[in-house]
């Protein structure tokens, strides 16, 4: 799979906001420390179990509440793989991208529990439940963000671009 991504699915439900998954109690922490705090709230056991490629499954408006862009960042730094989602609070998605985390709509996300194995293709916009084998087809990661994504998010992304004008 071209940008592919798997691991277990992590279920929630609508209106997951910023403020569980970065709570403000531990902002003053570093990154890697506020990430140990990540959706504690919903699931005292996720940031301790999540590994690397694991995949958050969301409702309707994730990532909604305030602008901090430690939310995905404590996804990122526990290894999320992909965030899937009915719908995004707007600066969420962007603040997600620009950290290099992919978030894909997901209206299907009701189909998935906790737990499922999923494989994500982000070139490709494919999502695939390797438990119920179902395959399900997203809108797929234009190529432009896909750069972004695998350079790990738009500082380094920009920073490639300007090494490579300045080489050239």
């Amino acid at each position: 799979m071209t940008g592919g991504i798997g691991g277990r699915a992590w279920k929630f439900g609508d209106n997951v906001d910023t403020d569980v998954l970065s709570p403000g109690i531990y902002m003053k922490l570093p990154p890697e420390e506020l990430a140990k705090h990540c959706l504690e709230a919903v699931d005292p056991a996720f940031a301790a179990s999540v590994r690397l490629g694991d995949v958050v499954v969301g409702g309707e408006n994730f990532g909604m509440g305030s602008s901090r862009e430690q939310a995905p960042q404590a996804l990122k730094i526990l290894g999320v793989g992909a965030v899937l989602a009915k719908s995004f609070a707007r600066i969420f998605y962007r603040n997600a991208f620009n950290l290099g985390l992919p978030a894909l709509f997901f209206p299907q996300a009701d189909e998935i529990s906790a737990g499922d194995r999923i494989e994500v293709d982000l070139a490709a916009g494919q999502v695939r439940n390797l438990t119920t084998r179902k395959a399900y087809a997203v809108e797929p990661i234009p190529q432009h963000l896909l750069d972004m994504i695998l350079a790990g998010g738009l500082m380094p992304h920009l920073k490639s671009i300007l090494a490579r004008e300045r080489g050239a």
